[in-house]
């Protein structure tokens, strides 16, 4: 922050200190850090809802997967349930949290964890669907406090930044990992890595970062500086490539025609309305309508925009209303949808 330079004690290239960072940050933790309803803070954590919470948690903030993870334990409190309950219950209720693979995944492991138990090992947990280098070493810290090097993109921001790390990412990783590292401890190891991510989730933030209430405040290189917030250091992103589709509200006797996407590729085996595939190209609407689930008057209820990972998209949306009698894969209740097709049907709704 401007003005932090007055009020160095020791050269800038002397002020991280590993012990000292420790010591500061677990005391900060101790008074300071996050209820979360998969946490515990005395005594060791329910590996099932450290797994489960770290799933959740990837590439999704805190306070979106909370009501997700309140969901799953009231329907499903063990492992063990977990994997008993039908793949579509649990693609449906994971519909809105995005990166769906991840659902495929989670109930794919419950079902090798409710067989062979909890593996408590980095080593172990890597073998099992749906699990890195971040979540098996975050669960083995969590929930059986093994010292584990436990680095996503808070921990990153944050061992940059009381670095002063210049290299950009994505080429710096491997030398965060490394940095991260040495603050690593067979002393409480699970409230360490807790510590980070709180403290990156609510202090050193990606804008603005908030470094009066920073407990490492003194011993960070980039605050000392004068640009915290300049770091990590980024090299520019690509704009994303844009593609398009066409979406096919079709409603019959009050009821709304769903379908099952293919097991493989973006939302795989998530329920969703009858789609065009996606592509670089607009479609015409001759070429559209030769994907339409039916004959008959389709009109157009405008687009809907949404941004995957990759790339982002134009969905058109067409509608029709007949007063038929519906048969199977028709439902009351379009409920359980991915993000892009509920937008998709509230705009054919008129939403």
């Amino acid at each position: 922050m401007p003005g932090s330079r007055g009020r160095l004690r020791q050269p800038v290239d002397q002020l991280v200190s590993e012990r000292d960072v420790r010591t500061a940050l677990l005391a900060w933790y101790d008074q300071n850090g996050r209820t979360l309803p998969w946490r515990k803070r005395k005594g060791r954590a329910d590996p099932y809802r450290v797994w489960l919470s770290e799933i959740m948690l990837q590439q999704t903030v805190a306070a979106a997967v909370v009501p997700y993870f309140e969901t799953f334990t009231t329907r499903w409190p063990t492992v063990a349930a977990l994997a008993a309950a039908p793949r579509e219950d649990v693609l449906s209720a994971w519909a809105g949290l995005g990166y769906y693979a991840r659902a495929r995944n989670l109930h794919a492991a419950a079902t090798l964890l409710a067989a062979n138990g909890f593996p408590k090992t980095e080593e172990g947990w890597r073998e099992l669907p749906g699990i890195g280098a971040y979540t098996a070493a975050a669960i083995a810290a969590i929930a059986f406090d093994r010292p584990a090097n436990v680095v996503d993109g808070n921990v990153e921001r944050v061992v940059a930044r009381w670095f002063a790390l210049e290299a950009p990412l994505p080429d710096a990783k491997g030398e965060l990992r490394a940095l991260a590292a040495r603050f690593v401890t067979g002393e409480r190891p699970g409230d360490w890595a807790q510590a980070l991510m709180d403290l990156g989730a609510t202090i050193c933030t990606p804008k603005s970062p908030k470094c009066l209430l920073c407990p490492a405040a003194d011993f960070c290189r980039a605050r000392a500086m004068g640009a915290p917030e300049t770091y990590p250091r980024k090299r520019a992103k690509p704009a994303k490539p844009r593609r398009h589709g066409v979406a096919f509200l079709l409603e019959r006797g009050g009821k709304t025609l769903l379908v099952t996407r293919p097991e493989k590729g973006l939302l795989g085996g998530m329920t969703a309305l009858p789609s065009t595939p996606w592509r670089a190209e607009k479609w015409s609407d001759a070429e559209a309508l030769a994907h339409a689930p039916a004959q008959g008057a389709w009109t157009k209820a405008g687009a809907v925009e949404h941004v995957f990972t990759h790339f982002a998209l134009t969905l058109e949306v067409w509608t029709m209303r007949e007063k038929k009698r519906a048969g199977s894969g028709w439902v009351a209740n379009a409920t359980g949808l991915p993000t892009v097709f509920r937008k998709a049907f509230e705009r054919g709704r008129g939403g």
